[in-house]
């Protein structure tokens, strides 16, 4: 298999504020050159700190890729593929402490942390007169949402983690090997840093240039995340949920649902009125390598075997709906040079291909992944409604959803019912948001995760044998990286 071989580290954001380019933001001293005195003492320095937070997205492995293979793989949409045993182990619900990815992951998302701790530190001590305090505010605003965002992804995925809310100024054991906060605390500093966000400094749009106020913190990325916060919450609030589910429907930014579903995906139509925010990948060295490691030979030019293979589960999911336009728009057939275990177990029979993104472009795609879309945020509000036992209501947004893809509405006898609604929308969900990293939550956010991955009939073709997932509650949350449990003594492993 071909080795992935770029490092991503511009983000491409086009941060267009008063005809600055992000160019000008990058125009700093070699680091090498900078100390702790004259360091981030100027506007220009912290815009292109502030640039680094964003950066995160397309140079971490979590978010280019590991976050769907932590969500759709883990859960009933997609095989692992590949070669990778890691992956394997990511597909059978097997994951141990000394699995490198979630290292990776968990090492990623705190650096991002820390990128935006610097930010919210430094900004409040400028002198620089050059920075406006609308500009000023604003930064603080965009930091504060991505410091939440980073860490809605650790709780959801290890449940309480440290809470490392400034910049490392010592080495002192003290300072550096923090114990677990609980899940609650986590959610509640998720909460605090987005209202703070809210709270005058994140503008609904940065202006008329879709490239950037798809590309950044805006209030609406902010209430569409907190929508997700109050539902996957350990105690969750409905009541919210649909508060900031219709901020965002309802928002002066104008988000709309894009007439044709596969204008989402097809690489022609970024930063699309659907979408809230995206990762922002340009190509060349601010390129999206994933494409490369899910699509078939006729469109990735290599015949190695590819990953994320989509499930008979999901195929049959889209096929029972009669979904083609979303089956069409999420998966391609194609016969392969390899073996697939699940699909025909000979070389050259056709298999289903990870098809979201369409262009691989030699590791380096434009295809970007949606950080929030409004189709999301609009099953969210049903799955609100529905849940505060409005399930007629619920259906109504369902029916949206369903009509863009030509599907009939929701009977009025299974609208009358909420167990049938919560079936309908959990779903709806998986079809309409396959391979964008949601299954996983979604299935545990339901309560029926241990259900659905252990009631799954797989056939493993080499053997004939249904492969046995043996889903337990432990497996409900990722171990806590070895590399970290040996670091800090303080830190208390997951149940194993």
């Amino acid at each position: 298999m071909k080795s992935k071989h770029i490092i991503l580290y511009a983000l491409g954001l086009s941060l267009a504020i008063g005809g600055t380019s992000c160019e000008d933001y990058l125009d700093i001293n070699p680091i090498s050159d900078e100390t702790i005195d004259n360091a981030y003492v100027t506007g220009s320095q912290l815009e292109a700190a502030l640039t680094g937070v964003y950066e995160s997205f397309q140079s971490s492995d979590y978010y280019v890729w590991d976050n769907v293979l932590f969500q759709d793989v883990m859960a009933d949409n997609y095989y692992a593929g590949g070669d990778n045993p890691e992956i394997f182990a990511i597909d059978a619900v097997e994951v141990t402490p000394t699995n490198s990815r979630v290292f990776g992951a968990w090492s990623s998302i705190y650096n991002a942390i820390s990128k935006a701790n610097l930010v919210l530190e430094r900004v409040p001590l400028l002198q620089d007169p050059t920075l406006s305090e609308e500009r000023r505010a604003q930064m603080l605003g965009e930091a504060a949402f991505l410091r939440a965002y980073h860490y809605y992804n650790l709780v959801k995925m290890w449940g309480g983690v440290p809470l490392v809310l400034e910049t490392v100024k010592s080495a002192d054991p003290a300072a550096v090997r923090l114990p677990r906060a609980t899940a609650e605390a986590v959610y509640t500093q998720i909460i605090a840093d987005l209202e703070f966000a809210l709270d005058n400094r994140l503008p609904d749009t940065y202006g008329s240039d879709a490239s950037v106020n798809k590309a950044r913190a805006t209030k609406g990325a902010a209430n569409a995340l907190l929508a997700h916060v109050y539902a996957q919450k350990p105690n969750p609030d409905y009541n919210k949920v649909l508060q900031y589910a219709n901020a965002v429907i309802n928002s002066p930014a104008g988000y709309s649902l894009l007439q044709d579903y596969r204008h989402l995906f097809d690489g022609a139509h970024f930063n699309n009125d659907e979408s809230i925010m995206e990762v922002q990948f340009l190509g060349a060295n601010e390129g999206n390598w994933a494409p490369q490691m899910h699509l078939p030979p006729s469109i990735s030019g290599d015949t190695w075997r590819k990953f994320v293979v989509p499930s008979h589960d999901l195929v049959n999911a889209f096929d029972s709906e009669g979904d083609e336009i979303r089956k069409d728009a999420s998966i391609l057939f194609e016969s392969a040079p390899w073996v697939d275990e699940f699909w025909g177990n000979a070389t050259n029979s056709e298999i289903p291909f990870a098809y979201k993104w369409k262009n691989a472009m030699g590791w380096a795609s434009t295809d970007r992944q949606y950080i929030f879309r409004l189709g999301d945020i609009i099953l969210l509000k049903a799955e609100a409604l529905n849940e505060l036992n409005r399930p007629t209501e619920a259906a109504a947004e369902v029916n949206t959803i369903r009509a863009r893809v030509d599907l009939p509405a929701v009977s009025d006898a299974t609208a009358a019912s909420q167990e049938a609604m919560r079936e309908v929308i959990l779903k709806e969900r998986r079809l309409e948001l396959a391979q964008e990293a949601q299954r996983w939550d979604d299935l545990r956010r339901y309560g029926v995760a241990i259900e659905v991955m252990n009631s799954l009939n797989e056939i493993d073709l080499r053997n004939g044998q249904r492969v046995n997932y043996n889903v337990t509650q432990s497996d409900l949350l990722l171990p806590i990286p070895q590399q970290e449990i040996n670091r800090n003594p303080n830190l208390e492993q997951n149940p194993l």
